[in-house]
C-alpha cells in the first residue's frame, strides 16, 4: 500500500501587511503624545509569516 500524500492547505497573502510579515507603528513620546517616528513590528494577524489560511 502506498503512503498517503498530504496536501498543503491553501494560503493567501495577509491583508494587513501585504505578505511581508512586518507592519509599521507610530512612536509617540511625552505627555502630549508627540510623534517622533515609526518602527517596524511583526504583524499580529499572520504572526510574521505573511500568509493566512484561505477560506474554502
Amino acid at each position: 500500500m502506498a503512503p498517503r500524500k498530504t496536501r498543503k492547505p491553501p494560503v493567501k497573502k495577509c491583508p494587513e501587511c501585504q505578505g511581508t510579515g512586518h507592519v509599521s507603528s507610530a512612536v509617540l513620546v511625552g505627555r502630549k503624545r508627540r510623534l517622533v517616528g515609526q518602527q517596524s513590528a511583526a504583524c499580529l494577524t499572520c504572526w510574521g509569516s505573511g500568509e493566512i489560511p484561505a477560506d474554502d
